[in-house]
């Protein structure tokens, strides 16, 4: 993962340095994102094992966090250098994203009833990769292009609980992983665009976070810790996006 994560971030400062020795075609981009979960970020979560299950409500825990994102939302940043190819300009660039999904609404609920924080999603995905804009359209000032990049992706997720009781309060510490995504979309004009992306974030590993039990005994938080290691669990992470850019 480290070695990704470098080799992403020389090849987005030779993108940059290239850019510059050229200003005229640097290009930078800010993104307004909206985004639908896919695979088993969008998961549901059964009613026995969650916090249905008990008059006073559990929590999600390793084996269930991860699961049942909703729509989300989010912004995005892009610095670009475009150079002319005959048909159409190619562009590479490097850029990051952030998007927030909380739990679905029947969730938020049950932790609401119970008083309990409820936990929502961050995911920055980095990525690097190239554009093709293809400017030959028959209409003015409209123009297609379609995109994939690689990078990495990094997943927050914020705790859960009861903090007053620290059986109930459960914090999480998920790993990093690869990334990519893949869009088409139109510009219209030069300082805007629309684009469909697919994007896949990645298998990230979910570590309990034994730092949220400091209220509890020392043999409470060494069972609790045993408990999380026996309950580590991996979770595919996607969404396909809406993106909304404006160029400058």
């Amino acid at each position: 993962m480290r070695n990704r994560i470098i080799s992403f971030v020389a090849l987005a400062a030779l993108l940059v340095g290239v850019g510059n020795t050229a200003n005229a075609q640097l290009h930078q981009s800010i993104y307004l994102n909206g985004n639908i979960p896919t695979g088993k970020f969008a998961s549901d979560v059964s009613d026995n094992a969650l916090v249905r299950r008990n008059p006073t409500p559990s929590v999600l825990g390793n084996t269930d966090m991860g699961k049942d994102a909703s729509v989300g939302f989010g912004l995005g940043y892009r610095v670009s250098y475009r150079f002319d190819v005959g048909m159409g300009e190619v562009a590479p660039y490097a850029g990051a994203d952030l998007f927030w999904n909380m739990i679905s609404g029947d969730l938020r609920d049950d932790y609401s009833n119970a008083d309990y924080s409820t936990p929502t999603y961050f995911n920055v995905p980095l990525m690097a990769g190239v554009q093709y804009i293809y400017d030959e359209l028959p209409w003015n000032d409209i123009a297609a292009f379609g995109e994939f990049g690689v990078g990495a992706d990094f997943l927050f997720i914020t705790p859960e609980g009861e903090s007053r009781k620290s059986e109930m309060h459960r914090g999480y510490k998920p790993t990093g992983a690869f990334a990519f995504q893949l869009g088409v979309g139109a510009y219209f004009g030069r300082h805007v665009s629309a684009g469909l992306h697919y994007y896949g974030l990645g298998t990230h590993t979910i570590d309990y976070n034994q730092t949220t039990l400091d209220n509890s005994t020392s043999a409470n938080l060494e069972a609790a810790d045993q408990r999380a290691r026996d309950h580590r669990e991996k979770r595919s992470v996607g969404s396909i996006a809406l993106r909304i850019g404006f160029h400058f």
